[in-house]
């Protein structure tokens, strides 16, 4: 069910550019290919559903230090045998690591990224990671045993060092021009 539904996101989002087309494009091959391209133990690459949390006002987002990786994140990870929609696991996986009730995630992705995995039980696995848009109603976190610190950042200012994929994130979401 949930390949299937991973499959059918794929095929009816509409790629902002080239390079996100491309990775849509690499993503249903995968999935053409693997049964359980859905999985962590899928190798050499796995799809993953991350969320991009932002507040009602649409200008501050919710980022995870990641004890793993040790960078700010947006928050995310990999499906469960559970999980029915792949945007149904990227609200799973926010709820989970924040703690915040009453999130709503975007109905496609925002965008696509593929990052190989440097540490953890994934090293040298890629991740196809399906970001989605989530939407919370309060402020008020929990961070969870997965991170190190939880913390809301303004779309335009995130912490210098942080990944350029969850730039690219931020930065789509701005231009969403996202209302309360």
């Amino acid at each position: 069910m949930l390949h299937g539904d991973a499959v059918e996101v794929l095929e009816s989002w509409r790629a902002p550019d080239a390079e996100q087309e491309e990775l849509r494009a690499h993503y249903l091959r995968h999935l053409a290919t693997h049964p359980d391209g859905m999985w962590r133990s899928c190798r050499p690459e796995h799809v993953t559903a991350s969320a991009l949390v932002v507040d009602g006002a649409g200008e501050n987002a919710l980022l995870t230090l990641h004890k793993t990786v040790g960078r700010w994140l947006q928050l995310g990870g990999h499906c469960e045998r559970g999980d029915t929609t792949l945007s149904g696991a990227a609200l799973r996986e926010a709820t989970e690591e924040s703690g915040l009730a009453g999130l709503t995630v975007s109905r496609e992705p925002l965008q696509l990224s593929r990052h190989l995995l440097h540490a953890g039980g994934c090293t040298g696995a890629y991740h196809l990671d399906v970001q989605f848009l989530v939407t919370a109603t309060t402020t008020q976190y929990v961070v969870s045993d997965e991170s190190d610190d939880l913390a809301w950042f303004p779309l335009d200012a995130l912490p210098h060092d942080t990944d350029t994929s969850v730039q690219q994130l931020a930065t789509r979401a701005r231009h969403l021009h996202i209302k309360p």
